[in-house]
């Protein structure tokens, strides 16, 4: 599985965001979209990095761009983090990977001379036709939104 880069085109998904509600990438046609991946919703770097995005989502509107979070947690878990902490953008529930897999952002990770497999946090800006335009590996989760604007 590779990791999507610059110049590629996003297949198509269809995924429920956190009220049960598919969403999908052609929902997106005609406009600039970041899908952020984050390993899991309500741990403190997700949290910072979901917050410094809301925090600058008028920012981010005002230049075009939708936003939409992703992490392999349930429907009920991206509702409660959605709703603790008033995220004013969708938060997908790919718990089958559909989303994860298809940009590639699945591997092994270490953390605290752990070994394991989990999601890379990384974002992607897709053009209004779909393909990727910008990848950020490095998230920066405090000032997300600044390495976007």
């Amino acid at each position: 599985m590779k990791t999507l880069k610059t110049g590629d085109k996003v297949p198509n998904f269809s995924v429920n965001d956190q009220d049960g509600n598919p969403v999908s990438l052609s929902d997106y046609q005609g406009k600039k979209l970041v899908v952020f991946f984050y390993p899991k919703a309500n741990t403190p770097g997700c949290t910072a990095e979901a917050c410094n995005l809301r925090d600058h989502y008028a920012e981010l509107q005002a230049r075009g761009y939708e936003l939409l979070g992703v992490s392999e947690d349930s429907e009920k878990k991206q509702a409660n983090f959605r709703e603790k902490y008033q995220l004013p953008f969708p938060l997908l529930a790919d718990t089958n990977h559909q989303v994860i897999d298809s940009f590639g952002v699945w591997g092994e990770k270490k953390f605290m001379g752990r070994v394991y497999d989990g999601i890379h946090r990384k974002t992607f800006v897709i053009d209004e036709n779909g393909v990727v335009e910008r990848v950020i590996d490095k998230v920066k989760t405090k000032d997300h939104a600044a390495q976007l604007l």
